[in-house]
């Protein structure tokens, strides 16, 4: 099989993560993109002795740890202080990274070292300290879109282990904009096919027409949304789910809609 038959099946999956990472769908895919044109310049820099998977998002790292797709140019970065603060508030801690490749991405724990170049016991320690961040986390409320009442009696439960408030939970599009219409959620989870045949991709653009607010897609086919050729969604589910990786995702979500928020 060629590089090119092993990778593309990945970067659906990749580009998820990277868009986790980041904050942004943006510079997330800019990020996959500078790999894919690394790798095509030199594809040594995946390690064909590793497993393909864990090759590609090491590479990655590597990548990510040492770009800034965001950098000014020359003649405007005359306060390289200021620079290089910008990028690390934008660095998502290394214990955050090995939440979501073990929870979001499913990786073993002695495959995230692997990814993250650190000892493999130090990853659980790492997690740990990851998931007790998001524990103590701001609580905020939360509309649910979603039609299958078992998830969105799961979701419902996560979302108040978490210390957070159920605003509404809504089946429809209408539902969801008559829903917003008397208070201002503070995360959404929105399923992408609803119960009437409306897309929670829609309910959500209603509320964007509004206001910003941090959004997670629930999709039981995530790489018919992470092509990168469209807007598209920066945090996104794949059903069936496990608790860890939606509590990976709010805590990731609201975590970037702090510092965007402290930032303005």
């Amino acid at each position: 099989m060629s590089l090119a038959d092993q990778i593309a099946p990945l970067l659906p999956h990749l580009r998820r993560y990277a868009r986790a990472l980041t904050g942004s769908q943006k510079r997330g895919d800019a990020y996959v993109r500078s790999l894919l044109e690394a790798i095509i310049a030199d594809e040594g820099i995946l390690d064909r002795e590793m497993e393909p998977r864990v090759a590609l998002y090491r590479a990655f790292h590597a990548i990510w740890s040492t770009s800034d797709m965001d950098a000014a140019q020359p003649e405007e970065a005359a306060d390289v202080e200021q620079v290089v603060s910008r990028r690390l508030s934008r660095m998502t801690p290394i214990n955050r990274q090995a939440l979501l490749l073990t929870a979001m991405e499913g990786f073993s724990n002695q495959e995230a070292s692997v990814i993250l170049a650190v000892d493999g016991a130090e990853v659980a320690t790492l997690v740990d300290a990851a998931l007790k961040e998001i524990d103590e986390q701001i609580a905020t409320n939360v509309l649910i879109i979603e039609d299958e009442p078992i998830i969105s009696m799961d979701l419902e439960q996560i979302v108040r282990d978490l210390g957070h408030e159920v605003m509404a939970t809504v089946v429809t599009r209408d539902e969801a904009v008559n829903a917003i219409g008397a208070r201002k959620p503070g995360l959404v989870l929105a399923d992408i096919q609803l119960a009437d045949g409306s897309s929670g991709i829609d309910a959500v653009k209603d509320i964007f027409s509004r206001f910003s607010v941090p959004v997670i897609f629930i999709t039981a086919y995530p790489e018919r949304l992470l092509t990168g050729e469209r807007p598209e969604p920066t945090f996104l589910i794949t059903k069936p789910f496990l608790q860890s990786t939606v509590k990976a995702a709010i805590g990731q979500a609201l975590f970037f809609n702090a510092e965007q928020s402290a930032a303005a």
